[in-house]
């Protein structure tokens, strides 16, 4: 999703000592369910991936405890198959794939295969599959996507309003283009878009929540940079708010590694080091073979000195 700031070379090791702390937030709660489909199918839990099944057609995953959910399954070759994954639901899913020889489909997956590869490639593709359904609200928003990391901006915007034509109240497609605005400079319209996403997806969209946490996170660094320390404070409260939002939704999702590090940089820069440990202690108790966990153990190792000293 984002790329991570390089912080390790920021923060010293010191030697771990035990240090008297406030009563931290409880973590959030996470259940583990698996996954058994065809092999190398994608699965994602209320638009958000969480990987890809093994050669035996399994994934084993955590997702968020409360409430219901939507799961999502594709593989090359097959139908996309969604239904819903109940609260109540643990253990393993058996999920049944048809194959397909719908060409508008198999051209987005193959769109989908290309985006590692050759990402103009994968455009034309995604253009394929548009022409053969152009109702395809689901291939708009996935070339709008790669036309924004290629810096079509005009042509990703146009891509995102044909979704919206074919699917009103699109929240991915708003998330979608928040990106757009932000990375156009229309921070305004960003932030105006990515809330209304949040809202067409009835509170739950953590890419929005995500887009907003790193636009006022970029706005904090851009007042801090020249002195206005008092509008710094600001962007940063409201850019912990909106990581703080997206880390729970993600629920234990790859990218949940990305933005719990943004959120604990930021609670560092506002000098709240118990808010920051607590952030890099659930990093760890999710992703604890991470490659990323040795550096986190030293961030956490470095903030119980700095909270000690405070």
């Amino acid at each position: 999703m984002f790329r991570v700031l390089s912080i390790a070379s920021l923060l010293l090791v010191a030697n771990l000592f035990v240090l008297a702390q406030a009563k931290k937030p409880a973590a959030t709660a996470y259940r583990s369910v698996t996954i058994s489909t065809q092999p190398s199918s994608g699965v994602w839990i209320d638009g958000v991936k969480y990987g890809t099944t093994d050669k035996t057609g399994k994934l084993s995953i955590k997702t968020v405890a409360a409430g219901g959910h939507t799961l999502r399954v594709r593989a090359d070759g097959f139908k996309e198959k969604v239904q819903p994954l109940a609260a109540t639901q643990k253990g393993e899913i058996k999920v049944d794939l048809v194959k397909t020889i719908d060409e508008a489909e198999l051209s987005f997956q193959e769109a989908e295969r290309l985006l590692s590869v050759d990402r103009e490639k994968a455009v034309e593709a995604y253009e394929k599959a548009i022409k053969l359904r152009p109702n395809y609200p689901d291939a708009f928003v996935a070339l709008a996507r790669v036309l924004t990391e290629l810096g079509d901006l005009d042509l990703a915007e146009a891509a995102i309003a044909s979704a919206r034509k074919y699917r009103p109240g699109f929240a991915e497609a708003s998330a979608v283009m928040g990106r757009i605005y932000k990375e156009g400079g229309e921070e305004d319209k960003a932030i105006a878009t990515f809330k209304r996403a949040i809202t067409e997806g009835k509170g739950f969209q953590p890419e929005a929540f995500a887009g907003l946490g790193l636009l006022y996170k970029e706005k904090a660094e851009g007042f801090g940079g020249s002195g206005d320390f008092e509008n710094e404070a600001v962007n940063y409260v409201e850019s912990a708010k909106y990581l703080k939002s997206a880390v729970k939704q993600l629920a234990g999702a790859p990218d949940t590694m990305v933005i719990m590090q943004l959120l604990g940089l930021v609670y560092e820069r506002e000098k709240k080091y118990a808010d920051a440990i607590a952030v890099y202690e659930e990093f760890l108790t999710i992703f604890p073979n991470a490659v990323e966990a040795t550096a986190v153990r030293s961030f956490i190792v470095q903030l119980r000195k700095d909270l000690a000293d405070q």
